[in-house]
C-alpha cells in the first residue's frame, strides 16, 4: 500500500438474461453463497467514481448528495479498495450531479465547460501515472451541444479516453432525446461507449419527502432507456416514424447502472409484450428487446438475487457487467453479495470480467 498520494503534474497527462435459459440454470454448476470464488477475480469495474479536487470541493460545498464519501477521496485509497476486492483495472467516471450543481444550466455554463475539463484531465493523469489500474470514461457539459462535441473530440483523440460518462438526463432532456443527437452521433460514429449514472430531474427532487436516492434515480435511468427506445424524432406535421433513438446509435454501447434502475418492474410498459415465447427466441433486429439484449447493466446497489436473477431473464447474464459505486461501495461487498445470487461460476467470470473485455480488450 502506498503511505503517500502521488503529486500530479500535467507533463504526466499525454504521457503515454439469454431468454428463457434462464430456467434450465439449475442443471448447471450454481455458486454457493459460502464459496470465496475465484482466488483472483481479476475484476473491471465499470461503476467507479472519481473527483478531481476542485470538483471535490464544489460538491462538498453544494452539500451534494453523498458528499461525505469524498471529502478524503484520494486515486491511492480508491486502489487499496480495488486490491481487497480483486479487481484488476477500474474505468472511473463522475457520478452525479456531474458538472453543474443547480437546475439551471444557463447560470452555470462556463463553470460546467471547464468543470468537465478539468475532470477529465485530472482523470486522464490518474490513468497515465496508476499504469493499468484506470480507465477513463470522459465527462461532457451536456446540455450544451457545441462543447460537448468539443469535449468528445479532445477526450478521445487527445486524452485516449475509453467512452463517456454520462447521466441520465440533464435538467428537462432525456438520453434519447432529439434536442441531443448531434452529440450521440458523434458518438455513434466513433463506436463509442456510453456508461450512465442516474440523477434526479429538477421535476423530481424531493417527491412523497425521499431522498431521490432511494427510488428515483432509478426511475430515472428507466426514463432514459424509454426515451432511447421510444424517441423516433416524429415531426408535428405527422411526418413518417424515424427509427428509434436506439436504432439510429446502434455503434454505442451502453451500459446502464444499477441493473437497469427500475427497468424491471416497468418492462411491460417500456420494451412491451415479454412472454417465456419472446424471451425463448430470437428478437426481430432493432426491436425494443433487441435493443434491451444488447445494452449492458452493472452490479451497483443490485447484487441481490431478484436483481440479477431478473435481469439475466430479460438481457442475459452476457450483459451483466461488474460494477461497485466506488466509494459508496466496494469490490469486496459485490462480489462477496454475487456469490450469492444463484450464479454459475461460469456466469460469474464473466460478470466479474468477460464480459466488459468484449467491449474493452486493451485490459485483457
Amino acid at each position: 500500500m502506498r503511505t503517500t498520494e502521488r503529486a500530479f503534474s500535467r507533463r504526466h497527462l499525454f504521457c503515454g438474461l439469454a431468454g428463457a435459459a434462464v430456467s434450465a440454470a439449475v442443471t448447471r454448476e450454481v455458486a454457493s453463497p459460502q464459496s470465496t470464488g475465484d482466488r483472483n477475480p481479476r475484476r473491471i469495474d465499470l461503476h467507479h467514481h472519481f473527483g478531481s479536487p476542485r470538483w471535490i470541493k464544489r460538491v462538498v460545498e453544494a452539500k451534494r448528495q453523498g458528499w461525505e464519501r469524498f471529502r478524503d477521496y484520494t486515486p491511492d485509497r480508491a486502489i487499496e479498495s480495488m486490491d481487497q476486492g480483486g479487481t484488476q483495472a477500474a474505468l472511473i467516471s463522475c457520478t452525479e450531479p456531474g458538472v453543474w450543481f443547480g437546475d439551471d444550466f444557463s447560470k452555470e455554463r462556463q463553470e460546467a465547460i471547464s468543470l468537465a475539463r478539468d475532470m477529465n484531465e485530472y482523470g486522464a493523469r490518474m490513468v497515465a501515472d496508476y499504469k493499468s489500474r484506470f480507465g477513463l470514461f470522459a465527462v461532457l457539459p451536456l446540455p450544451d451541444i457545441d462543447a460537448s462535441l468539443k469535449e468528445i473530440e479532445y477526450a478521445f483523440d487527445t486524452l485516449r479516453a475509453d467512452g463517456v460518462g454520462l447521466l441520465t438526463s440533464y435538467g428537462d432532456v432525456w438520453l434519447g432525446e432529439k434536442r441531443l443527437q448531434p452529440v450521440f452521433d458523434e458518438l455513434n460514429r466513433r463506436g463509442a461507449i456510453v456508461y450512465t449514472h442516474p440523477t434526479d430531474a429538477a421535476c423530481c427532487h424531493n417527491l412523497a419527502n425521499a431522498n431521490p436516492a432511494t427510488v428515483e434515480w432509478f426511475v430515472d435511468t428507466a426514463r432514459s432507456i424509454n426515451s432511447l427506445l421510444n424517441e423516433t424524432g416524429t415531426t408535428m406535421g405527422g411526418s413518417p416514424k424515424e427509427a428509434s433513438a436506439a436504432t439510429r446509435y446502434g455503434n454505442i454501447k451502453f451500459i446502464w447502472s444499477h441493473a437497469g434502475g427500475a427497468l424491471l418492474g416497468v418492462v411491460s410498459r417500456v420494451v412491451g409484450t415479454v412472454s417465456a415465447a419472446d424471451l425463448a427466441g430470437t428478437p426481430k433486429p432493432n426491436s425494443k428487446l433487441y435493443h434491451i439484449r444488447r445494452f449492458y447493466y452493472d452490479t451497483a446497489g443490485s447484487a441481490n438475487p431478484i436483481a440479477m436473477q431478473g435481469l439475466k431473464t430479460l438481457a442475459g447474464s452476457s450483459q451483466i457487467v461488474f460494477g461497485t459505486d466506488v466509494p459508496y461501495g466496494t469490490s469486496a461487498a459485490i462480489g462477496q453479495a454475487l456469490e450469492a445470487c444463484g450464479l454459475s461460476r461460469k456466469e460469474l467470470r464473466a460478470i466479474n470480467r468477460e464480459n466488459a473485455l468484449r467491449i474493452l480488450p486493451k485490459y485483457s
